[in-house]
């Protein structure tokens, strides 16, 4: 019946409040009267009048302030002060007209007051009825979705439990908060219990959700509530935090999982300001790789220090699109009412590409370039290392010359800490990359700038695109007739910064989108070991780290990150199922819900990680961020083996690539050959 009533047309709706506001208005006129003479009467045939008047002043003011365009289910505080808005106007005129007109209608004066407030009372009363309906069928139907209890009983829980009751998707059992003012009292019906109440509270109240609506609390405290929450099989979220709520990018009722802040189990890093805009505000900045999820997060970052431009060089076209896009919202909604918000400029090219890289870097003269474009997935770069060293390693190489020829003032290498001792191709072609860069900043400080002659002919680059033998590092100046850009040797040298840092929290590829992704589909968890331990970092915190550390760089400097503790990833999946309120099946307990699988270590996969190859790491500005010293290669004994290795990438010398690399990169532990197109190749030539 109710859905039949309540979900018909609007006019059907309309015409029903209607009738029942003028029932009430008859019902209020009829109980004014009998009250005022004491006795329960008839109406006289002489108040009809009244009676038709009654409604006849009644609707037309209703109509006026649009209460019949209210949905009754959502009536609130406003909607009610509206209407006691509109009785009152009614209340005036009923009683000028019952004092000064009404007397031979036999009404006495008082029912001019008494009626209009029996008739506010009716209306109110109706309204709160209906809107006491949906609820209780809200809560009837939520009874089969789940039992939310809050965590916070400030404004924010509230106002989610007011969301929760709306959308009537949960039972609200009540909240939890450390208030002595609070606990033992109810808030709107919902009653507060104390934090050392809440395991009884979740087995008595059989809880399956719990909220936490607490975006304000210190990332210390909020970590303890979420480990004393671990192991009450209830599946933990979060309202939005304060920025994004001030900022209206969520709203209360838009439930989170945990951040992943909160299973990193420590405070970020926080940025001083400073350092984070030196080298970006109101000059031209260029990001490779810009639609990463490094890259991506370095240009959110970058535009919130106010650059003049912003270059997107990125090789996939729709990771360039998503990027470009938000950026352009995010840098209007940054740039403030009087600021003009900063250019943006996507780019579609490869970093290996050097002509195209070249015009892109002359044509806007970038002071401060980011180099995060890299194939950074281990198995997939250990499956195809020809293509992995040709992209970390020459793709780097090659925007390292442009920034020579060009004389960017700042280049700064996005690093891993997979560069320290490697035992994957990947990890090895990173500590390549930044050999590259230490031996240019060796050779560009000593005035010894590197020829890349030889070079140009392993890569078989044309004559016409290649720089001079010898090239100073120096800008290239901007011919008027369009001829071949000369050297200048007034241009400032380029200072190359490397910065290493460890597994990224919830970018592409990270242990936490994928445990979030088999937890949803049931399981299993897929582990490679267990002992597997990692560093790890969010998202935001790298890429400030990156623009902090370039700031502070001098030249041929390896950046590292005080990161704590490293993480057990078999810790950090069972944190992951109990917070989602369920239980790790495994031996000691056959009747969990999400069991966890070990796989075996992958080709190349390390069971720690290291940040630091030497020892002794300087401290800088910093208080979180450390300088290594680690040993580099001059340039002059360099290229002669980077020209072996592009020979050997060319002629698909896999294990050649391996040997060289054993004796380029310190540390380098060479597992099994797995590239698939070598492994082919030999099944063909001996199935022939």
């Amino acid at each position: 019946m109710q859905s039949r009533i309540f979900n018909t047309q609007t006019l059907p709706r309309q015409l029903l409040a209607m009738g029942m506001d003028i029932l009430c208005a008859w019902l209020a006129l009829w109980l004014a009267i009998s009250l005022r003479l004491d006795v329960w009467t008839a109406p006289y045939r002489a108040q009809g009048i009244t009676y038709l008047l009654a409604p006849a002043l009644a609707i037309p003011i209703m109509l006026r302030f649009g209460l019949y365009r209210a949905i009754f289910r959502y009536t609130g505080f406003a909607a009610m002060v509206t209407t006691i808005q509109a009785i009152a106007v009614y209340g005036v005129l009923f009683f000028c007209y019952v004092v000064f007109v009404g007397n031979p209608t036999h009404v006495p004066r008082s029912v001019g007051i008494l009626q209009p407030l029996m008739f506010l009372l009716l209306v109110g009363g109706n309204r709160a009825f209906i809107r006491g309906l949906f609820l209780y069928s809200g809560q009837h139907e939520a009874r089969q979705q789940g039992r939310l209890l809050i965590y916070g009983a400030g404004e924010t829980g509230i106002q989610t439990a007011g969301a929760i009751r709306n959308a009537r998707q949960y039972t609200l059992i009540g909240y939890v908060d450390q208030d002595p003012a609070k606990i033992g009292r109810s808030i709107n019906g919902a009653e507060v219990w104390s934090p050392a109440e809440l395991p009884d509270v979740i087995r008595d109240s059989e809880v399956t959700d719990v909220l936490l609506a607490i975006p304000s609390l210190p990332r210390a405290r909020r970590n303890a509530i979420i480990q004393s929450l671990q192991g009450l099989n209830v599946h933990v979220r979060s309202v939005p935090s304060m920025a994004e709520l001030t900022s209206g990018r969520s709203g209360v009722q838009q439930f989170q999982e945990l951040d992943v802040e909160d299973l990193l189990g420590r405070d970020p890093v926080p940025p001083v300001p400073a350092l984070i805009a030196r080298d970006i505000q109101d000059r031209v900045v260029l990001v490779t790789g810009a639609g990463g999820s490094i890259g991506s997060e370095l240009c959110r970052q970058i535009v919130r220090q106010g650059p003049r431009t912003v270059l997107l060089v990125e090789h996939s076209e729709f990771a360039l699109y998503r990027i470009y896009h938000e950026l352009r919202a995010l840098a209007a909604a940054t740039a403030g009412p009087q600021g003009t918000p900063a250019t943006m400029v996507p780019l579609l090219g490869d970093v290996k590409d050097l002509h195209h890289m070249r015009e892109i870097v002359h044509t806007w003269q970038p002071a401060t370039l980011y180099h995060a474009a890299a194939y950074k997935h281990v198995p997939m770069v250990e499956h195809n290392p020809v293509q992995g060293l040709a992209n970390n390693v020459f793709g780097t190489l090659t925007m390292a010359r442009v920034a020579l020829e060009c004389g960017v003032p700042q280049f700064v290498l996005i690093s891993t800490d997979k560069a320290v001792r490697p035992t994957n191709v990947m990890g090895a072609s990173k500590r390549l990359a930044e050999m590259c860069l230490q031996a240019l900043a060796h050779a560009t400080a000593s005035a010894a700038a590197p020829g890349f002659a030889p070079l140009d002919d392993a890569m078989h680059i044309p004559p016409g695109d290649r720089p001079l033998p010898q090239l100073p590092a120096a800008a290239v100046a901007t011919a008027t007739d369009g001829s071949p850009a000369q050297p200048s040797a007034a241009a400032p040298r380029t200072c190359f910064t490397m910065v290493r840092f460890g597994n990224v929290l919830g970018s592409s590829g990270s242990v936490v989108p994928l445990f979030r992704q088999q937890i949803a589909h049931g399981g299993p968890i897929t582990l490679t070991h267990p002992e597997v331990t990692r560093y790890f970092m969010t998202i935001p915190e790298a890429a400030q780290l990156v623009l902090q550390a370039g700031a502070m760089g001098t030249g041929g400097d390896v950046f590292v990150l005080d990161m704590g503790e490293p993480v057990r990833i078999l810790q950090l999946a069972r944190q992951m199922v109990t917070l989602s309120g369920l239980s790790v099946r495994d031996e000691q307990h056959p009747e969990g819900d999400i069991a966890i699988q070990i796989t075996g270590l992958r080709p190349g996969e390390k069971l720690y990680e290291e940040l630091l190859i030497g020892d002794n790491p300087q401290p800088t500005e910093h208080p979180r961020i450390m300088k290594a010293h680690e040993a580099l290669l001059p340039w002059e004994q360099l290229q002669p083996l980077l020209v072996e290795l592009q020979a050997h990438m060319q002629a698909n010398e896999v294990e050649a690539l391996s040997g060289l690399l054993l004796r380029l990169v310190s540390g380098f532990k060479a597992g099994p050959i797995v590239d698939w197109l070598s492994l082919a190749q030999k099944s063909t030539s001996v199935q022939k």
